[in-house]
């Protein structure tokens, strides 16, 4: 009879052994699941960015945060290469080549425009220089509408011409690319204002 009663106690025992193993190993299978979603969930969103070159990790959030100050640069930078020009037309080309990278085919309606004005020739023939400054950029985040706000200077061997520029657009979300490292594509842009504000004659 005692023996009987230490089999059972045996086979007792054994059982919860069984049952304890069988709950810790579910509880270890769930938690490196859980483990392992929370892992991919981070690097989900962290992010490599290029700066220069070298490659910078940065958050998805702070991407979020970012990204009116990278629409912002964008729309500088786009404005910098499109205006930024010298008496030199293979410097023209690759200036306008680069700046049409960030921009819809608004930005090659313009450029076909100021070529056929023979705006360019102009540059090359006059020897000029031609560089522009921005002097504010105003955002509208809800829209992604902005109005740039520029002054264009024109320094020819006998004039110095001072411009406002004006233009206006939007902004587009794309994914990043070595020709477009912002991920942001400027679309429906035209020019409100490119007036004078003073012409220099230079005397020698």
């Amino acid at each position: 009879m005692g023996l009987v009663k230490n089999i059972e106690q045996k086979i007792k025992i054994n059982r919860v052994a069984t049952i304890g193993c069988l709950v810790l190993s579910v509880i270890v299978v769930i938690a490196g699941f859980v483990f392992s979603y929370l892992q991919i969930r981070d690097a989900r969103k962290s992010i490599y960015v290029l700066d220069n070159g070298v490659p910078v990790l940065v958050k998805q959030t702070d991407l979020l945060m970012n990204r009116p100050v990278e629409y912002k640069a964008q729309i500088d930078l786009f404005h910098s290469l499109f205006f930024t020009l010298s008496a030199d037309d293979d410097y023209i080309r690759e200036q306008t080549k680069r700046a049409l990278y960030l921009i819809d085919d608004s930005g090659m309606k313009e450029y076909m425009n100021l070529k056929e004005k023979g705006f360019y020739n102009q540059i090359i023939s006059s020897n000029s220089v031609m560089t522009v400054k921005a002097d504010s950029i105003k955002l509208d985040e809800q829209n992604l509408k902005f109005v740039y706000y520029g002054t264009q200077t024109i320094n020819r061997k006998t004039q110095l011409i001072v411009r406002k520029l004006i233009t206006e657009g939007f902004v587009k979300d794309i994914p990043r690319s070595p020709n477009n490292p912002h991920g942001v594509l400027i679309e429906k842009w035209k020019t409100l204002d490119n007036s004078d504000l003073s012409v220099k004659e230079k005397f020698r």
